[in-house]
């Protein structure tokens, strides 16, 4: 029988996805090329290059895929809602929960060092700025807004405020912490930030 050439393709994808992340966590980013890629994933640079056009493409991909399939997992193979953020009716403990989580995910070394790796770059080069804004944050973003805009439905936040200027008020300082290593990250610090911002939110 006939290889699979679809199927084929398909492992040399994951394979090269997967190579990126182990690589950039074993040497850093700087010292990530499209040769140690090919090698640790068992193709040929051409390969490689035939999908992506630079090391940082592949690293955008690999992310996106490796938050994909966290999202996946935690949400079960019966799950029909994907990225869901809560909404018990307690907009406090809903944020909490959530940026708790985002904590939790930027203290891992699975998504510290590729996150930062793009962060960097990001500076540098606006294509990869705009696409992981676009891939990566905005689809966490609008589910912030979304969340927000229930909030003002039920009367739990001013009315008039702007859910993207909300949003980051609750998520800049954490980011801000991260990127800059300040301070420690710690579940005290995200409820700390959710209820300072919330005093300032609340309905006069």
């Amino acid at each position: 029988m006939a290889p699979n050439a679809t199927r084929r393709s398909e492992r040399s994808h994951r394979a090269i996805l997967d190579a990126a992340l182990e690589l950039v966590a074993e040497v850093g980013y700087p010292k990530l090329t499209i040769e140690a890629i090919a090698t640790r994933a068992g193709v040929g640079k051409q390969t490689i290059y035939r999908w992506w056009p630079s090391k940082a493409a592949v690293l955008l991909d690999a992310f996106v895929a490796l938050g994909e399939r966290a999202a996946r997992e935690a949400e079960g193979p019966e799950s029909g809602e994907a990225h869901a953020f809560p909404d018990t009716g307690d907009l406090e403990a809903d944020l909490k929960l959530v940026l708790r989580a985002t904590v939790d995910e930027l203290r891992s070394p699975t998504y510290d060092v590729p996150y930062r790796a793009l962060a960097a770059e990001g500076i540098v080069n606006p294509e990869i700025a705009a696409e992981f804004a676009s891939r990566v944050l905005e689809p966490s973003l609008q589910l912030y807004v979304e969340r927000l805009r229930a909030a003002q439905r039920a009367g739990q936040v001013a009315a008039d405020l702007d859910p993207r200027i909300a949003l980051e008020l609750v998520t800049a300082p954490v980011t801000a912490r991260w990127l800059l290593r300040t301070l420690p990250l710690s579940h005290a610090y995200a409820d700390a930030v959710v209820e300072m911002a919330l005093r300032g939110l609340s309905p006069r």
